[in-house]
């Protein structure tokens, strides 16, 4: 089920404790992990579900990280239809989360910081797309793939438009 909640303020320390827990098991392999998703947007309402990128030079360090993941109770689920980003079940007893692994220079890697950027210096377009999500969420209760899909366009736009300053 499709749940969006309002913007929880311990999301951040979520995060971070997440990140801590995974900066020394990946040390060497990892150059940074992002926090991504709707949840790193300061008062954005969201899924209660932290996005985290774990962001490596190559791809070639993928099998060290599925190896030092796995003590942790992750495990490796391929890309999900998503070239270059590789996702990790969430461990037993580790609050809901999302792990992905990708190199900085992949494309959707690069538009997701975008469009997090964007939402978090333009309050006003977050707040369009936090009622686009709850309106969603009612629409598509039960139905993830088509929640996601409803929310491409929007997406797309923004992240059009942020490229647009970018290139200015």
């Amino acid at each position: 089920m499709i749940e969006i909640v309002a913007y929880d303020r311990r999301w951040p320390s979520v995060f971070a404790s997440l990140r801590d827990g995974l900066a020394g098991p990946l040390a060497g392999l990892v150059d940074r992990i992002e926090h991504v998703g709707s949840t790193a947007v300061p008062g954005l309402a969201a899924r209660d579900v932290i996005d985290l990128t774990a962001v490596v030079d190559t791809l070639g360090h993928l099998p060290a990280v599925i190896g030092r993941l796995a003590p942790l109770g992750y495990s490796h689920e391929g890309d999900l239809g998503v070239t270059g980003r590789h996702a990790f079940t969430t461990p037993a007893g580790a609050p809901a989360h999302h792990l992905y692994v990708c190199t900085a220079d992949n494309l959707d890697f690069a538009q997701v910081l975008a469009f997090r950027d964007y939402l978090r210096t333009h309050p006003d377009t977050a707040r369009a797309y936090a009622e686009l999500k709850y309106f969603l969420a009612s629409r598509f209760r039960d139905d993830r793939a088509g929640y996601t899909a409803a929310k491409s366009a929007f997406i797309t736009r923004i992240v059009a438009t942020a490229a647009k300053i970018t290139d200015s």
